[in-house]
């Protein structure tokens, strides 16, 4: 294994994962209400996505690439409608006494919600090609086992992105009040579905 290209994919996941967007907001949301269980696997769903594209960058997949760029519209009005409709959610909802179970549909929930929102957003793997392109990763395209050292790389360096929002998060967690995550819910409600709107009026433009 490359263990050039692996340290590259570690950079290039973190870079990609550390903007904080809605799926930062709805780590640290989760995170508070629900516990750090649920904050990271939130987080480990955008990773997912993250390798997925990063995958396709890596491998030159121009075929998948061009089919995701070309029905962009199409998922951004999902995406964006999604994130309208998560952000309603998150304001309306009343925060929890205690951290919610981690087994069952919640769970899988919280991987699937953010996992979805991440692979509805195409325009991520045209940041993968541009950083892949300045960092010289793309060599790795025809390569698959340079291929496997990047693409793991890129997962584990958005892994260790969400692992330090989260940990970080969970240090203020027990200073919130009952009423003090009502407001986090109301905020940060606020700013997933503000994204959404953000999503949906570029549809016009």
């Amino acid at each position: 294994m490359d263990i050039n290209l692996l340290l590259r994919g570690l950079l290039i996941g973190f870079s990609i994962a550390a903007p904080v967007g809605p799926i930062g907001v709805l780590c640290i949301r989760r995170t508070l209400a629900e516990g750090r269980t649920f904050g990271f696997v939130s987080g480990l769903g955008a990773a997912t996505a993250d390798a997925f594209y990063g995958s396709v960058a890596g491998l030159g997949l121009t075929l998948v690439s061009s089919f995701l760029i070309g029905q962009q519209s199409w998922l951004r009005l999902i995406g964006g409608t999604y994130l309208c409709y998560l952000g309603y959610r998150t304001f309306r909802s009343k925060p929890s006494e205690a951290a919610a179970s981690t087994r069952g549909r919640g769970i899988m929930g919280a991987y699937g919600s953010t996992l979805f929102l991440t692979m509805t957003n195409p325009m991520t793997i045209l940041s993968f090609a541009a950083i892949f392109a300045g960092l010289g990763a793309g060599a790795a395209a025809g390569d698959y086992l340079s291929a496997i050292a990047l693409i793991a790389g890129v997962f584990a360096g958005s892994c260790a992105w969400w692992l330090i929002l989260v940990a970080l998060t969970s240090i203020f967690r027990s200073r919130f009040t009952t009423t003090g995550l009502g407001w986090v819910n109301r905020i940060s409600g606020s700013i997933i579905a503000v994204f959404g709107l953000i999503v949906l009026l570029s549809l016009i433009s």
